[in-house]
């Protein structure tokens, strides 16, 4: 039996020491509020756990946190088996992600990919494929951040090696930075509609 008490006390003592990524958590923040403000669209993607915490960002924002506000538009790359399987069949599981950002980011969208050793082929190819398209890569990751962390205009380092304690983490970054949407969303601003090629064009 595992000293239940002993993981207890590694995520709490993970959990203090996020409190450094407070400013960091802001910036996604307010980047995420930026691209929602002119139009844009965040597109999530993770692999396993890291898929969860991806749609679980996404239901965030179409469904709501905490209050009651207007859906916002996000997408969950993980979740149409027949696009991952297609993908994945026909070319290869590392461009499952990067695939879908081709098709479907715009300038001035969020990609935000979820891995927590960084090093996940697919995750490092959507956000490179994020990059390519001109939207603001996000990652949230841990340890060293692996070669994810190269790609990234502003990332969510969890400080541990733990894929446990960093998923953990990845939750409550995912609340924080929901509420500060919320808040955003609630606190006067119009409804801005999706851009369309007519409008980028």
């Amino acid at each position: 039996m595992p000293d239940i008490s002993a993981l207890l006390d590694e995520h709490l003592a993970v959990a203090k020491a996020v409190g450094r990524l407070l400013p960091s958590v802001v910036d996604v923040t307010n980047r995420i509020c930026q691209a929602l403000e002119a139009g844009g669209c965040l597109h999530a993607f993770g692999n396993g756990g890291s898929a969860a915490d991806a749609q679980h960002l996404v239901a965030e924002l179409i469904g709501r946190y905490d209050r009651d506000r207007r859906p916002l538009p996000a997408v969950a790359l993980s979740v149409d088996p027949s696009v991952v399987t297609c993908i994945a069949n026909d070319y290869s599981f590392e461009e499952v992600f990067a695939r879908q950002v081709d098709a479907l980011a715009w300038p001035g969208d969020v990609v935000v990919g979820f891995t927590t050793s960084g090093r996940s082929p697919n995750v490092v190819s959507g956000l490179i494929a994020g990059r390519r398209r001109g939207a603001t890569t996000v990652l949230f990751g841990g340890g060293d951040g692996g070669l994810a962390l190269e790609y990234a205009d502003v990332a969510l380092m969890v400080p541990s090696k733990t894929t446990a304690r960093i998923q953990e983490m990845h939750g409550l970054l995912v609340h924080l930075i929901s509420d500060g949407i919320d808040s955003w969303a609630t606190d006067g601003h119009r409804e801005h509609p999706r851009r369309t090629r007519e409008t980028e064009a």
